[in-house]
């Protein structure tokens, strides 16, 4: 394969984000036709479809690779702009107000890092690199796949082994407990032996996703069967989460700082010494950034002081 020319990698990037032909021709200042003709041009070069022609377009696995180069392209063009003291690559206005400006930092962080840990961490970078961020929020199992389409530069992930173009490294791990009110306890778990009641608890989860809970049960009452956890309630936001828990809605898993933050007595462990860990790291692009470079720190300390230590192999 030729070497890519950046124009027309550019242009499959506006498509992906204007989401049809014509608006990215209004970006760029160019016909629909000439888009078309750049983003075939692209495609006979690596000889793969790489946008499918739907409403809105979106790119094919190969078109996810390019649509990632070209992204972090233009993170290497604002680092490097940034450093010089030079107005944003694309503003040709030539007036000072493009010099000192913002780069922005996309990051995919699941809920429970989000309210908890994760964003004291963001207010450790160095105030002269005028870091903004735009945060996705995702469960931790998916959010390697936002880095994989190229939509966010790191992400927090469960995800040990990096994707393509990144670099992996573990923070710890988040410690959840089985938790519920007195008052659960007694109307639903009372009598007998943990194991025989809570498969048929009302339980809370996050959304569909969610499978913490069903691991939970599984591992406690393996002969519950399908019909374990049948009535629940999903609730998608993480403190919104604990506050249905602390109502007596159902049971659920509660991380340990979560917890700890309600009054005495409102939630009782339910299965003390047993806890759910999950293993979290920090995937990035592999680039000489700065600003990519001081995040990744200041997560790093913000993980260590909260999370329990990576395992040694």
């Amino acid at each position: 394969m030729s070497e890519l020319p950046l124009d027309l990698v550019r242009t499959l990037l506006a498509v992906v984000d204007e989401g049809s032909f014509d608006a990215a021709a209004r970006e760029l200042r160019l016909t629909p036709s000439a888009v078309s003709q750049r983003i075939k041009a692209l495609e006979r070069r690596v000889g793969r479809v790489l946008v499918l022609r739907t409403k809105p377009v979106g790119p094919t696995e190969s078109g996810e690779v390019l649509v990632r180069l070209a992204r972090q392209l233009v993170r290497l063009e604002d680092d490097a702009a940034a450093e010089l003291g030079l107005p944003a690559p694309g503003d040709d206005s030539g007036s000072a107000e493009g010099t000192g400006r913002a780069t922005t930092l996309a990051v995919a962080v699941n809920a429970d890092s989000l309210a908890t840990w994760f964003l004291p961490a963001l207010s450790q970078l160095p105030p002269e690199l005028r870091v903004c961020f735009e945060l996705h929020q995702e469960d931790q199992a998916r959010t390697a796949d936002l880095l994989r389409q190229g939509l966010v530069s790191a992400a927090i992930t469960a995800a040990p082994h990096p994707v393509a173009g990144c670099t992996v490294s573990p923070l710890g791990s988040m410690a959840y407990r089985a938790c519920a009110t007195p008052d659960f306890v007694e109307r639903w778990l009372t009598p007998g032996p943990l194991a025989q009641t809570l498969p048929s608890a009302p339980v809370i989860v996050f959304n569909r996703d969610d499978d913490l809970q069903d691991a939970f049960l599984r591992d406690l009452a393996p002969d519950a069967g399908p019909g374990a956890g049948r009535l629940r309630h999903s609730i998608p936001a993480s403190d919104a989460y604990v506050r249905a828990v602390a109502a007596g809605l159902g049971w659920g898993l509660l991380p340990d700082e979560q917890a700890a933050q309600l009054p005495p007595g409102t939630v009782v462990d339910l299965a003390p010494g047993r806890t759910v860990e999950v293993a979290l790291h920090w995937q990035q692009w592999k680039l000489d950034s700065p600003p990519l470079a001081a995040l990744a720190a200041a997560v790093a300390r913000a993980a260590a002081g909260t999370l329990t230590p990576p395992r040694r192999r």
